[in-house]
């Protein structure tokens, strides 16, 4: 892999090669797992099930090919620059349409570029897939630093607002003066913080996860929202154990992930099951080799603990957002972990547009591309009637 410094300022591009000695030990290490036992008849209650994961890591060490999917991340546009001394990767993907609007997309944790894969190609040439012209975006899809080809990052203060700061830089030095935005997870957040840094850039957000905690008088609150903030506390209560190791004790975290590759694929699979509209595993809401390159993508990038560290520099700015007047619209999915409480969103931001979805879930861009292309076209239109 190519860790060539980029001198300050420059942009230069970039394409994967993994050595295949680090394909080699990846098989290796997948060989010689050593598997802990579990308790009979629990199902995914106390975690991933063993049979499970040994049949998706054998899959993964005979079946799966990452040079096939390495070809096709290296079809789209990819390049490197350094930002505030964070080494930053990304793809720029330009429409062939001359008025199209620009776009920076964001992932958040544990996913990666690799999420946006299906939805570029619709979004930058809507022509070429049964779309509108005046639909067309150029599409920036960055790695957030310490994720990735990103990572990882050499310094403390790396939270989801410094992101934005860079985020803001990189749309300069690309000349895209002004710009949507769109995430889901720490994207959702980053994307709504960019509006705080570089209001005036900001046509608008688009966001499909909350990007803020449930906060304020719950009084008032419609059923709706009522059953989504009693979301939040379940979720707070009983699948939240990720948060807390990765915002307190990270490092510690990191010489497990670091070091086997199934301990990596056990943490991020979890996730793919617990968090989206599945049904029994992940891989009925979204596709297995698709996961497991995300998966590896944290392996061979050795990116477990940096991408974590992200939680732990964010929790010292958690719950101090401020109002947004950037013209917001939200994209709900229902099978996300997390849902968004309306009435607290509209107290922090200047919602105009808001989908409820009838399936999907965390990772909509994987899960429904169609659906999630569709939304953010929508919001788009609307919001050049409004400026006319």
């Amino acid at each position: 892999m190519d860790s060539t410094p980029v001198p300050s300022g420059t942009i230069r591009p970039f394409q994967v090669s993994v050595p295949q000695a680090a394909l080699d030990d990846l098989d290796e290490r997948l060989a010689r797992t050593r598997w802990p036992d579990e308790l009979p008849d629990t199902g995914w209650e106390y975690g991933v099930p063993v049979g499970y994961l040994r049949d998706l890591a054998e899959y993964w060490r005979t079946g799966y090919d990452w040079r096939a999917h390495e070809a096709r991340l290296n079809e789209f546009p990819q390049f490197l620059t350094e930002i505030d001394g964070a080494r930053v990767h990304f793809l720029h993907v330009t429409s062939p349409e001359p008025d199209a609007v620009p776009l920076i997309m964001t992932h958040g944790w544990p996913g990666s570029v690799l999420e946006f894969l299906h939805v570029i190609g619709p979004l930058t040439d809507p022509r070429a897939h049964g779309g509108d012209r005046a639909d067309a975006f150029h599409v920036v899809v960055p790695s957030i630093p310490g994720f990735g080809f990103s990572g990882p990052t050499r310094e403390t203060h790396w939270d989801y607002r410094r992101v934005a700061r860079a985020w803001a830089e990189l749309m300069e030095r690309l000349g895209y003066r002004r710009y949507l935005a769109q995430g889901g997870d720490f994207g959702s957040g980053i994307s709504r913080e960019l509006g705080l840094v570089a209001p005036d850039r900001l046509i608008g957000i688009h966001l499909n996860s909350p990007p803020t905690f449930p906060a304020g008088d719950p009084s008032g609150l419609d059923d709706l929202d009522r059953e989504r903030l009693d979301s939040w506390t379940r979720h707070q209560q009983e699948t939240s154990g990720y948060v807390a190791v990765q915002s307190t004790r990270p490092q510690t975290l990191a010489y497990a992930l670091h070091d086997s590759p199934v301990g990596q694929l056990a943490w991020i699979v979890e996730k793919f099951k617990e968090w989206t509209d599945s049904v029994g595993t992940p891989e009925t809401a979204v596709d297995r080799d698709h996961m497991l390159t995300n998966v590896t993508l944290y392996w061979l990038t050795g990116t477990a603990g940096s991408s974590a560290r992200l939680y732990k520099e964010s929790a010292r700015v958690w719950g101090a957002a401020e109002e947004s007047q950037v013209p917001t619209g939200m994209a709900v999915f229902p099978h996300d972990v997390t849902l968004p409480v309306r009435a607290f969103a509209e107290r922090l931001d200047r919602i105009v547009h808001w989908t409820e979805m009838d399936r999907g879930g965390h990772f909509a861009a994987m899960e429904e591309p169609d659906l999630l292309t569709a939304d953010i076209r929508a919001f788009a239109r609307a919001l050049k009637e409004t400026s006319r």
